[in-house]
């Protein structure tokens, strides 16, 4: 192009080209330009298509690096989770083997239990079989001994007719004295054999026997005093307690609701009320009142609402405190209550309060033993007197009052319900705690120091315990010790064996059972035994 302006330019310049020749001119140089244009082109496009088959070869190089580095990745990952299900099946594997194992181990062992059982049967039932044996072979003995005693009896009497020309029926008695006589030491063997037999087999039916046993300790409950004295410091007093036309006596009586009796009787007067906490509300606001020396109807209503205010303060703390003694929660406030006011109430001589809180103890200890529930039998002990918090104020027994005022405060239990209402047999015992809060309450009531006994009835206790003691044969001494708890029995060796104590011990204590009205349980010991004493010189 360049050579082709400079071509014009030489034309235009007058040069001596033709016009003709610098077309044709033109047109050779574009015609080169062309071929030229073209063998460039051709070139760089034969370069653009190596480039681009080669770029290509490395990016098909790249894709099937990456295709085979991907299926790497694959496969291993595939081999991973194999693996990972083959261990975690393995797992699954050993543990299913192992519950098979232990399932196994299981019925392996009771397998042997139910062989140990079966055992134990066979050799009861063998046991069973060898002792029916022994009985019946007893039973022919004793059979062939009668038919013996008979002929022999048969014979004597008809020697003793003979000889001493007694008549029939004095030949008769002479004879059964005689047998009786013979008899008693196999009586005594027979007895017992049988009690320890019962006793080895009674393991099961020990729960049934307790509880019946124990019912036979229950003790009827007998109300305590309604009255209490108050000392003032001298007569005039009186006469200040009383007031003008009897202005100030009628004002305590009615604020408190007790009866005031001023009598003769010098230094006291006597506050009675059946109601405890009226009562030991008015007592403690006289003793206030007579302390302070103002003695007119307002002052007496400000003491006494003060007094009353702390005594139903000191109930609630005394109800609590006990509920939190014994460990029982749940507890109605009203209930709480109730068995706080009972801290000012006795029974000859021994605070129902404590009372309750020594019953429930002693019902836990005894249903323990049991295999009861412990916990359950504290709550019945606890609550069985709770009646007696209102019984002065409803009709009939403490037992129902308080069964019903419980069932009233939301306790919902029916062994708790019987056993408040039932302790004294007025309604019948439908679970196995009611007889144990009989006994638990006759225990706390009948322990030494519970309540007040005279100390004749105590005398005369003791004396009838050794009295019937005695009056067994062969008894050489009797001694009650234990506060009448228990009865030692000293037996003549010589005369009484093993057996024949076993046997005294035994009518000692029916007797005492039969004849006798006590508290509690009384133990009857026999003791036997040979001394021989020898002096060195």
């Amino acid at each position: 192009m360049g050579t082709l302006h400079f071509m014009l330019a030489q034309g235009d310049t007058g040069g001596g080209i033709s016009t003709p020749g610098l077309i044709l001119a033109c047109l050779v140089v574009l015609v080169l330009g062309v071929v030229v244009g073209f063998l460039v082109a051709g070139m760089v496009t034969k370069s653009t298509l190596s480039s681009a088959k080669a770029e290509a070869a490395a990016v098909i190089e790249r894709a099937k690096d990456e295709a085979r580095n991907e299926a790497d990745k694959v496969r291993l990952e595939s081999e991973r989770k194999a693996l990972e299900r083959k261990e975690k099946f393995d797992d699954e594997m050993e543990a299913m083997r192992a519950e098979l194992r232990e399932t196994e181990r299981r019925l392996g062992k009771r397998e042997d239990l139910i062989d140990r059982k079966e055992e134990t049967l066979s050799l009861k039932e063998k046991s069973l079989s060898e002792t029916g044996e022994a009985l019946r072979t007893r039973e022919a003995k004793l059979s062939e001994r009668e038919q013996e005693i008979e002929t022999l009896r048969e014979q004597q009497t008809d020697r003793l007719q003979e000889i001493a020309a007694m008549s029939r029926e004095d030949a008769k008695t002479e004879l059964l004295a005689r047998v009786e006589e013979d008899s008693r030491l196999e009586i005594a063997k027979v007895v017992r054999t049988v009690a320890e037999r019962a006793e080895d087999e009674a393991k099961e039916k020990a729960r049934e026997i307790t509880l019946m046993a124990v019912q036979r300790y229950a003790t009827e409950h007998t109300s305590e005093s309604t009255v209490r004295s108050v000392a003032i410091p001298s007569d005039d007093m009186k006469g200040r307690i009383i007031g003008r036309e009897g202005r100030n006596i009628r004002a305590i009586e009615k604020a408190t609701g007790v009866d005031i009796i001023v009598d003769d009787t010098p230094g006291v007067i006597v506050v009675s009320c059946f109601d405890k906490v009226r009562q030991a509300v008015a007592v403690e606001a006289l003793e206030k009142l007579i302390a302070d020396g103002r003695m007119h109807p307002t002052r007496i209503e400000e003491v006494v609402e003060k007094t009353a205010s702390e005594i139903h303060e000191r109930v609630i703390q005394a109800g609590k405190d006990a509920a939190l003694e014994v460990n029982l929660g749940g507890l109605h406030p009203k209930v709480i209550e109730a068995m706080g006011k009972m801290h000012y109430r006795t029974s000859y001589g021994q605070n129902v309060l404590r009372h309750s809180v020594e019953v429930a103890f002693l019902s836990q200890i005894i249903a323990d033993q049991l295999g009861l529930d412990g916990k359950l039998a504290r709550r019945c002990g606890f609550l069985h007197d709770i009646g007696k918090a209102m019984d002065h104020e409803m009709e009939g027994g403490h037992p129902k009052i308080g069964m019903d005022f419980a069932r009233q405060h939301g306790e919902k239990d029916e062994a708790v319900l019987n056993a408040i209402g039932g302790h004294h047999g007025d309604i019948p015992s439908t679970t196995f705690y009611t007889p144990i809060v009989m006994a638990a309450d006759a225990v706390s009531s009948a322990r030494p120091g519970a309540r007040r006994e005279s100390m004749e009835r105590y005398i005369q206790r003791l004396n009838d315990l050794q009295d019937i003691a005695l009056a067994q044969p062969g008894v050489v001494e009797a001694h009650a010790i234990q506060a009448g708890r228990e009865v030692r029995v000293m037996v003549d060796a010589a005369k009484i064996n093993d057996d024949e104590a076993y046997l005294i011990a035994h009518d000692i204590a029916k007797r005492v059972a039969d004849e006798m009205t006590f508290p509690g349980e009384i133990r009857v010991t026999v003791l036997r035994e040979t001394r021989a004493i020898e002096v060195a010189r």
